[in-house]
């Protein structure tokens, strides 16, 4: 019993002695703070550095950081290489061309690192396209050469800017000849015949890229498995996704030299996230098969859901495979909606589970396009681009042969800019439902705090880390990036 009690005694007094060191490296920090506001007309625009001081007294407006309390890892942030956004591109100069890259993918830009692009067309295309003639099930007519044209250029001029991006590629639907309703449009299956042949088109996809020295992280086995477009789209249920992983799509993966190739699977609205994981790992070899979820946001918040999939199969990833931007340039009428909504779903989204986030379409015309299969392709041309699926953040007006950055980038920069590959969530808390939070750990030991406010409110709350305090200005509807150092050393 004296023994336990001793043993008790310093276990306490080396958690003191630990204590009392994190807060010596702690005070005195300064911490770099980078502000987006509604009233501004600027966005990520640096701020008087802030310092953490000594405070064991502070209990109101507090945001507390807790690195103690370790969560999921960071697989990064990206967006999409759509076909449209890759015809958009060849459109601009070669110096329009540079900057582009550079903004999304340069250090000094937003560093992208995790995209996605399409296998086969998709509703961002110019057309319906699949790369196989009708029929031919051994896939001798196979070509990339239409990828070749636009989408591969703005590939590898992404890859020249950041050698570390990752790359998974999403099926919207199989060759009309291998489905029930020979259609690629308005949902239909893929026929039990041809699972064997569309497991060896994903691998000549993967082949094909290879040749031209891209290589992919993963894919989905489909885009939105549920959905029944008026473009391109398949449906699966979640059963047939995991027989197809494990008898078809993994086999043939490992059998031609792809066995590192994450699958995942799902790729659809959150609020099924959790069933459609537990149908899938129910079938047997799944959890051998499927790598992770994949999720989009487009039928409400459902962060719940998230956490419960996370709690069902706590090893295997969320992602977040498409996430809409968009929405007015910086200042614009209601721009700050756009901010706002973006921001909440990430920082949501990490705060239950997901590792990566990956924004839709890269470059769009002025008119939200080039697209094709939808409702509103015969209605006139609007001045702006949608703000639902179709937004970019970054928009080339094909008549001024300019492009206009907008709000939707810097808001994903207050995220990707900073929070690293490798990067894990930590513990935190806010004082209010009403300001959201997000903190991570960089590999070096930095930490990275995210603070939403989605209150009309201004207020001077306090940032609290190791029984250390620093203040800062909240202006009403404002989005914070918030960098505090290593521990043990300085800026």
């Amino acid at each position: 019993m004296k023994s336990h009690i001793k043993q008790r005694a310093l276990i306490i007094s080396a958690l003191i002695v630990f204590s009392m060191s994190l807060f010596a490296q702690t005070d005195g920090k300064k911490v770099k703070v980078f502000l987006s506001a509604a009233n501004q007309n600027e966005m990520l625009v640096e701020q008087q550095d802030i310092v953490l001081q000594r405070d064991l007294e502070t209990e109101n407006l507090l945001i507390c950081i807790y690195p103690e309390f370790k969560y999921q890892r960071m697989l990064g942030f990206g967006a999409a290489f759509t076909e449209a956004s890759a015809v958009n591109f060849t459109m601009l100069t070669p110096a329009q061309k540079q900057k582009v890259i550079e903004l999304y993918f340069s250090k000094s830009g937003i560093g992208l690192n995790f995209c996605r692009t399409h296998i086969n067309s998709c509703d961002y295309s110019t057309e319906d396209y699949v790369y196989v003639e009708d029929g031919d099930v051994e896939l001798k007519t196979f070509s990339l050469d239409r990828e070749r044209r636009d989408v591969m250029p703005m590939i590898k001029a992404a890859l020249k800017a950041n050698s570390d991006l990752w790359l998974f590629a999403s099926p919207w639907s199989p060759p009309a000849w291998m489905k029930d309703t020979k259609k690629v449009t308005q949902g239909g299956r893929l026929l039990p015949e041809y699972w064997q042949t569309w497991a060896n088109y994903f691998s000549r996809y993967l082949e094909e890229y290879k040749k031209e020295g891209v290589e992919f992280f993963g894919v989905s086995i489909q885009n939105e498995a549920k959905a029944v477009q008026t473009f391109e789209s398949c449906v699966w249920s979640g059963k047939e996704e995991a027989l197809f992983a494990v008898n078809f799509l993994r086999p043939t993966l490992e059998k031609n030299g792809f066995g590192e190739t994450k699958i995942m699977i799902w790729d659809h609205n959150k609020e099924r996230v959790m069933e459609r994981a537990r149908e899938s790992f129910s079938v047997p070899g799944a959890d051998n098969a499927i790598w992770g979820i994949a999720h989009h946001w487009y039928s409400g918040d459902h962060f719940d859901n998230l956490r419960m999939a996370h709690e069902l199969f706590p090893d295997k990833p969320l992602v977040a495979t498409e996430n809409m931007t968009g929405g007015p340039i910086v200042g614009g009428v209601n721009y700050w909606n756009t901010v706002e909504r973006y921001a909440k779903e990430t920082i949501m989204d990490f705060n239950n589970f997901t590792s990566a986030i990956v924004a839709w379409n890269m470059v769009l015309d002025q008119y939200g396009g080039p697209i094709h299969n939808v409702t509103r392709r015969n209605n006139p041309p609007v001045a702006t681009p949608p703000t639902s699926g179709g937004g970019a953040p970054i928009v080339f007006d094909t008549d001024k042969k300019e492009f206009t950055v907008r709000a939707s980038y810097y808001t994903i920069g207050h995220f990707s800019k900073f929070i690293k590959r490798g990067a894990i969530r930590i513990g935190s808390s806010t004082y209010n439902d009403g300001v959201k939070a997000v903190a991570f750990s960089n590999p070096d030991g930095e930490i990275v705090v995210v603070v939403l406010n989605t209150t009309e409110r201004e207020t001077t709350p306090k940032i609290r880390l190791n029984n250390c305090t620093a203040t800062f200005n909240l202006p009403g509807k404002s989005l914070q990036t918030l960098i505090i150092p290593p521990l043990g050393s300085n800026w």
